[in-house]
């Protein structure tokens, strides 16, 4: 029974990756790509190392560094290549509203100006 819960999170986490790579072919732009790559990937990565956990209990210990550091590593190097994307000047999509790290940048500027 355990082997086929594992073997289910396996494929669940497949899935997930799955979709992180359709994620990256179908999103309009650079920021949107990052974002469905870091998201779906962290999590897709996550389930598949639950599942051979499971399927492998003496693993436990291993898989549980290697999660940590999935977790730890995906999001902050995505928000490193966005901060960076942003810096160089990458266009966005057209159907982008709200640009936070922009108004955020002027927002700092008012206010070292005014004083």
């Amino acid at each position: 029974m355990m082997e086929l819960i594992g073997s289910l999170m396996i494929l669940l986490g497949a899935f997930f990756l799955f979709s992180a790579g359709l994620g990256l072919l179908r999103m309009p732009d650079a920021f949107t790509r990052i974002q469905a790559g870091t998201k779906a990937s962290t999590l897709g990565n996550i389930l598949v190392l639950v599942g051979l956990g499971i399927y492998h209990p003496d693993w436990s210990a291993k898989l549980l560094i290697v999660a940590y550091f999935v977790l730890m590593t995906n999001p902050l190097s995505s928000h490193a290549l966005s901060r960076a994307a942003h810096a160089i000047g990458t266009p966005m999509a057209a159907s982008t509203i709200t640009d936070a790290l922009r108004d955020a940048e002027n927002a700092d500027k008012e206010e070292g100006g005014a004083g």
